[in-house]
C-alpha cells in the first residue's frame, strides 16, 4: 500500500484508467470494478464512482492522508465522455494493467504512465479497417443466403461503404445524419450492382452490406449492463442501439423510395438462399470470417480474431442444427446459441486474459436479426404494412431471445468458468 502517495493523484490515474475503458465500449461494472480496485491499493480509503453511460463522477476521501487542521482530503471530479470509436484492445490493456497494480507491479508513476500509452496508441489502420469491413459483409452475406456473386458485390460495397465512414461521415455529420447517410450510401451502392447486373439477390446483398453498421455494441453492453442491475446506463445504451437500427431502416428505406422514383415503383424482391453457400460447411466458414472480421473492427488484438471467429461460427452452426435438423423456432435457436456464445466467450477469457466481453461482442453478430431489420423496412417502404409488422415482430422476438441468452449465460457464478475473476 502506498498511504503516502498523494490520494488526489491516485483517483486521478483511477478516472484515467474509467475515461479510456468508457470511452472504448467497456461496460459499467468493469469500469466501476477497476476504478475501486485501482483506488483501494493505492491507499485511499474511500473512492465513491458513478459511472453512466456517457459520464463518470468521482469522489474520495483519505482519511490516513490529512491535510492542515487534521481534515481528511476530499476529491471530486466530473467528466462527459462520448464514445467515438471502440478499440476493445484498450479496454484489455487497461484490465490487465489494473491487476498488475492490485499484484503490486506497477506503481503510481508507472501507472500513469502506462495509462496515457494506452490512451494514445493508434487505432487499426485504416486499410485494416476497411478490407474488415468488406470481408465482414461477405461473410455475412452468406451467413444471411448470399451466393458467391452476392458476396463478391457485398465485399466490393463494404469497402467503399467504410471508405466512406472513415473519411467523410465519421469526421463531419453527426452520429443521426451519419448512420442515415452510411445506410443510404451501402444501399444505394447494392441497387447499382443490381439493376447493372443479372441473377443476383439483391436483399442478401444490402443484409451483407449494412451489417458492419449494426449498433452491436451498445446493444450488447446494455444487455450486459441491464445483467448487472445498471438499469439506467443499460436502458440508456439500449436507447442508442435501437436509435442506430432506426437510423439504418431511414437510410435503407431512402435509398429504395429514390430509386423507386427513377424504375416507376419499389423493386420487387423475394427472400433467396443460395444454395452455393447453404451446407453447414460453408455457413460455418462464413460465420467464422464474418466474425473475425468484426473482431479486427472492434479493435481486438490481432491474437484473438481466431477465437472470435470460432465462437461465432459456433454459436451459428448450433442455431442452424437446431433450426434445420430438429425444427426449433428461430427464436428459440437464437436463445440457445446466444448462451452458447456468452458462455463460450466466459471460458476463452481465462486462457487468452482478456474481458469475455471481448468475445461476445463479435460472436455474438451472425445471431444479429438483421435480416429481419432489412425486410421490416423494405416491406414498410412498399406499404406492405402486414409482412412489414410480422417481420418487425420476429426481429423484435429474435433480439429478445439474445438478451435472455446473455442474462442466463452471465447469472452463472464465475467459478464454473475460473478459480480466479481476473477476466470476468
Amino acid at each position: 500500500m502506498t498511504n503516502q502517495a498523494d490520494f488526489t493523484e491516485v483517483l486521478d490515474v483511477a478516472a484515467k484508467a474509467g475515461h479510456i475503458l468508457l470511452e472504448n465500449g467497456a461496460e459499467i461494472s468493469r469500469v466501476e470494478d477497476i476504478m475501486s480496485r485501482i483506488a483501494s491499493h493505492y491507499g485511499v480509503d474511500s473512492g465513491n464512482f458513478f459511472v453512466l453511460s456517457n459520464g463518470i463522477f468521482t469522489t474520495g476521501h483519505a482519511n490516513k492522508i490529512t491535510k492542515s487542521g487534521g481534515q481528511a482530503s476530499t476529491y471530486a471530479n466530473v467528466e462527459f465522455i462520448p464514445i467515438r470509436g471502440i478499440q476493445l484492445s484498450k479496454v484489455v490493456a487497461v484490465n490487465r494493467l489494473s491487476y498488475d497494480i492490485a499484484n503490486g507491479k506497477a506503481g503510481l508513476a508507472e501507472a500513469r504512465e502506462r495509462l496515457e500509452q494506452i490512451s494514445t496508441a493508434a487505432p487499426k489502420p485504416a486499410w485494416e479497417q476497411i478490407l474488415g469491413s468488406g470481408i465482414g459483409a461477405a461473410g455475412f452475406c452468406a451467413v444471411f443466403g448470399g451466393g458467391w456473386a452476392e458476396c463478391g458485390v457485398a465485399l466490393v460495397v463494404g469497402l467503399l461503404l467504410y471508405g466512406f465512414v472513415m473519411g467523410v461521415s465519421s469526421r463531419y455529420f453527426s452520429k443521426i445524419v451519419s448512420g442515415v447517410c452510411n445506410a443510404l450510401l451501402a444501399t444505394m451502392l447494392c441497387i447499382l450492382a443490381w439493376r447493372i447486373g443479372s441473377g443476383l439477390s439483391l436483399a442478401n446483398i444490402i443484409i451483407g452490406a449494412i451489417m458492419p453498421l449494426i449498433p452491436g455494441v451498445p446493444f450488447i453492453n446494455g444487455v450486459r449492463d441491464l445483467a448487472n442491475s445498471d438499469y439506467l446506463a443499460g436502458f440508456t445504451r439500449l436507447t442508442d442501439a435501437m436509435l442506430g437500427f432506426f437510423c439504418i431502416a431511414v437510410g435503407v428505406s431512402l435509398a429504395f423510395i429514390l430509386d423507386g422514383s427513377m424504375h416507376s415503383g419499389v423493386a420487387e424482391l423475394t427472400m433467396m438462399v443460395s444454395p452455393e453457400t447453404a451446407s453447414l460447411f460453408w455457413q460455418f466458414i462464413a460465420a467464422f470470417t464474418g466474425t473475425a472480421a468484426f473482431a479486427l473492427l472492434f479493435g481486438i488484438d490481432r491474437e484473438h480474431y481466431i477465437p472470435a471467429g470460432v465462437i461465432g461460427a459456433i454459436g451459428w452452426a448450433i442455431y442452424l442444427i437446431l433450426v434445420r435438423q430438429f425444427g426449433a423456432s428461430a427464436t428459440g435457436a437464437t436463445f440457445v446459441a446466444s448462451t452458447v456464445v456468452c458462455i463460450l466467450s466466459r471460458f476463452a477469457a481465462i486462457p487468452f486474459r482478456i474481458p469475455a466481453q471481448g468475445f461476445l461482442l463479435c460472436g455474438i453478430f451472425p445471431l444479429v436479426p438483421g435480416a429481419g431489420i432489412f425486410w421490416f423496412t423494405y416491406y414498410l417502404t412498399d406499404e406492405q404494412f402486414g409482412l412489414s409488422m410480422q417481420s418487425g415482430w420476429v426481429a423484435c422476438k429474435i433480439a429478445m431471445a439474445i438478451v435472455l441468452g446473455i442474462i442466463l449465460a452471465m447469472e452463472l457464478p464465475q467459478r464454473l468458468f475460473s478459480h480466479n475473476h481476473m477476466t470476468h
